[in-house]
């Protein structure tokens, strides 16, 4: 039986392989200089156990990789553009993360034995494509490509899509103003003190080097500064998918903000739930019906400890859809009117968290928020009509 393998590099250094099997089942391994290493660079928390050891059992999966690989690529439209360019199948991850490995998010690079012969994965600049389609992989659903940015400002997609250290998110074929709708919030999030990446909006004909079949799109795309580069290295991220061990089919299934909470508090020792706490109630607030597990992440700054990553994907969807329950349960209710000091203390207890910091945080939050939003609404890029859905929104929480 033929079989293919992936080496897996995690900040310059060989941890793992792929392994994918004629039948199309992989499986990952780690290599032994990884596991016997006390003082390991961590993967993921999903290959941790109850008692922080390293998971080295793994169980091959079929036709998808193993969640935490498979959380690794886009999803959707997305997923589609970039399979159809690389004439891939694009349900054939193995495949798929092949040819997308070389830019991956986080300090990883997946790459085949073919790729090895003329890359060195401790590598970041952009290189000279081998084809003619993306070898970079942003997870989610929505177009965008990783740009570069010159000391002038000016942004450009590289010719193969890599070494970006921003992320354009392109206007919605289904939405107007998404952009200036997400910049409007992030701007918000940013003035009521959240730690969100830098953000800014473009005008698409600003943008060098933008893909052949996006050309004919109008608007502005929206520029994000990406938190897993930095001018001393990639640094290594992970999602709350990936953290709980789930497909990203299951993103608004398998886990509740809860579950998230007793995270971050174990593994930040509490520091970051402040954070957490201020960025669930101003999603509430605003009307984010799509703080799924990917929408939230945890950073690896020192490449071996877990914070909280900065916030993303704060959009005020009901601006789009009238729907006004979370992606995932406080506890037993999605609803975000549902939220209230009775909730955030049953909350609390059940995630083992300080009971007066959360209240304290979340009652901060409201008033902060209410005072920003009177002032800055009407100087935001949103419409009348999204302003009054905010409103009507806003009036029926009772917090």
């Amino acid at each position: 039986m033929s079989e293919k393998h992936l080496n897996v590099f995690l900040h310059g250094l060989h941890i793992g392989t792929i392994t994918l099997f004629g039948n199309e089942q992989s499986i990952f391994s780690f290599t032994e200089d990884y596991i016997n290493n006390k003082k390991r660079n961590t993967l993921s928390l999903s290959y941790k156990n109850k008692i922080g050891e390293l998971i080295t059992d793994i169980r091959p999966t079929q036709t998808s990789l193993s969640p935490f690989f498979s959380n690794l690529l886009p999803e959707g439209h997305m997923r589609d553009y970039l399979a159809q360019k690389a004439g891939i199948n694009p349900k054939r991850e193995f495949s798929l993360l092949s040819a997308l490995g070389q830019d991956l998010p986080g300090a990883l690079k997946c790459l085949s034995d073919k790729a090895l012969e003329n890359e060195s994965p401790k590598e970041s600049e952009s290189r000279e494509p081998e084809s003619d389609f993306f070898r970079f992989s942003l997870a989610g659903v929505q177009l965008k490509f990783s740009a570069l940015m010159s000391p002038k400002g000016k942004l450009t997609i590289p010719a193969n899509g890599t070494g970006g250290s921003w992320i354009l998110k392109l206007p919605s074929n289904h939405f107007q103003n998404v952009p200036e709708n997400e910049l409007s919030i992030m701007m918000l999030a940013s003035k009521l003190e959240m730690n969100i990446p830098d953000v800014q909006l473009v005008p698409l004909h600003d943008i060098s080097n933008m893909p052949a079949n996006t050309q004919i799109m109008n608007g502005n795309a929206l520029a994000v500064k990406r938190f897993d580069r930095s001018i001393d290295g990639d640094v290594h991220m992970e999602d709350f998918a990936q953290i709980f061990n789930v497909y990203p089919d299951e993103k608004y299934k398998k886990a509740n903000y809860k579950n998230i909470a007793e995270v971050i508090n174990i593994e930040t020792e509490g520091k970051d739930i402040p954070e957490f706490i201020r960025r669930l109630v101003f999603s509430t607030l605003i009307g984010n019906a799509d703080m799924h597990l990917k929408n939230w992440s945890m950073l690896y700054p020192d490449k071996i400890n877990a914070r909280l990553s900065p916030g993303y994907d704060f959009v005020s969807t009901i601006c789009f859809i009238d729907d006004d329950t979370m992606a995932l349960n406080y506890i037993k209710t999605k609803k975000m009117t549902d939220l209230s000091t009775s909730l955030l203390s049953d909350f609390a207890a059940k995630a083992k968290l300080t009971e007066g910091l959360v209240l304290r945080v979340a009652q901060e939050t409201v008033h902060n928020f209410l005072d920003l939003w009177h002032f800055e609404k009407n100087h935001l890029l949103l419409s009348k009509d999204s302003i009054e859905k905010i409103d009507r929104h806003i009036s029926k929480i009772q917090l």
